[in-house]
């Protein structure tokens, strides 16, 4: 059984999923409005956001500025190429950011198959928790993000990676 709610944060609505777990819930999807193929609510999905409080509660943390390291439950999912990627995206500390080919260096991936890392980094079904905003292009820009480039650099902004924008 999939349980779902919806939090808000400074981003907009988040949509959180996860199966429940005697502790909780174990997240199986954290999307955006307005995502590139982000999931939608089915139909057999129940609705209850108690087993979510705990999540909430990091995120909230985590958009205040008291948290930088989410330790959350996850569902395990993706092809095994995947879930070493995400892997690689976990280790990327808070505060900082990583290119594509750093990452591909560090995966031993070769040159012609940085496509699918980034094929691999957009279908993170855990945005936040997984922090793959912090993956930019070779040159400092904002590539790619399935909850789009905007709030890619808004979060890079609220964790010190980028300088917010003169106006």
């Amino acid at each position: 059984m999939t349980v779902h709610t919806i939090v808000t944060s400074p981003l907009g609505e988040l949509l959180l999923a996860g199966e429940p777990t005697p502790d909780g819930v174990a997240l199986t999807s954290l999307s955006m409005p307005g995502q590139k193929n982000a999931p939608s609510v089915q139909r057999s999905w129940v609705r209850d956001p108690a087993p979510f409080v705990e999540i909430s509660r990091q995120l909230d943390a985590y958009f205040a500025g008291e948290l930088t390291a989410f330790d959350i439950e996850v569902t395990p999912s993706g092809t095994d190429f995947q879930r070493r990627v995400w892997s690689a995206v976990e280790e990327i500390p808070y505060g900082t950011t990583a290119t594509y080919g750093e990452l591909a260096g560090r995966l031993g991936v070769e040159r012609g198959r940085v496509q699918a890392l980034g094929a691999a980094i957009g279908a993170n079904p855990l945005l936040l928790v997984r922090p793959c905003h912090r993956v930019i292009g070779a040159d400092g820009s904002m590539r790619g993000y399935a909850g789009g480039v905007e709030r890619k650099v808004e979060l890079l902004t609220h964790e010190g990676a980028l300088q917010p924008a003169l106006i």
